[in-house]
């Protein structure tokens, strides 16, 4: 039996219900609206994570050319072939590099480049739309790294020679893989 004393109700009215949104929402605009939210920060320009920053770059766009002057200063980075350089404004951490390549007679040269805006060119890198890159060898005070042009992450070494050693070993496997077919 019901006590007839007793109110029994049920549910919210609409004012209530609307009164009731009107100071979530003045809390969350007072209180959350000069928030903001931790944003993963870019990480430097490395020899080490190169590749991985400029594909995931909001510049990057399926093909791509990296142009760094000024001493690695400064990177400029060209969507597809016929754009435009943009300046690449996240942090940039190349000083002091050397770039090498290994020519067809599998000797390791050091690569230079020309200029551009009338400063000499430090690193150029091209990323193309099937994934691979420019393979190059840079060397910075701290080690040496062998940039590879298809998949797989860049290796450190003490020297260049050391990376060379591994650039054409890798070359040999890559080369000997067709003769499984």
């Amino acid at each position: 039996m019901s006590n007839p004393n007793s109110i029994t109700r049920g549910g919210f009215s609409l004012i209530e219900l609307l009164i009731v949104i009107l100071i979530m929402s003045m809390i969350y605009f007072l209180g959350f609206s000069g928030v903001e939210l931790n944003k993963p920060k870019p990480k430097p320009l490395t020899p080490a994570n190169l590749k991985e920053n400029i594909v995931s770059s909001e510049l990057f766009n399926v093909e791509a050319t990296l142009l760094c002057i000024d001493e690695c200063r400064s990177c400029y980075l060209r969507r597809g072939i016929s754009n435009a350089f943009a300046q690449y404004s996240s942090p940039i951490d190349l000083s002091n590099i050397s770039v090498y390549k290994v020519d067809s007679s599998d000797s390791l040269i050091k690569v230079e480049y020309g200029r551009y805006q009338d400063k000499k060119i430090c690193l150029e890198m091209e990323f193309y739309r099937n994934g691979s890159s420019t393979q190059l060898i840079i060397q910075n005070d701290k080690a040496s790294y062998f940039l590879p042009a298809f998949f797989g992450e860049p290796k450190e070494f003490e020297t260049p020679e050391e990376a060379q050693d591994y650039w054409l070993k890798n070359s040999n496997i890559v080369s000997d893989s067709g003769a499984f077919y």
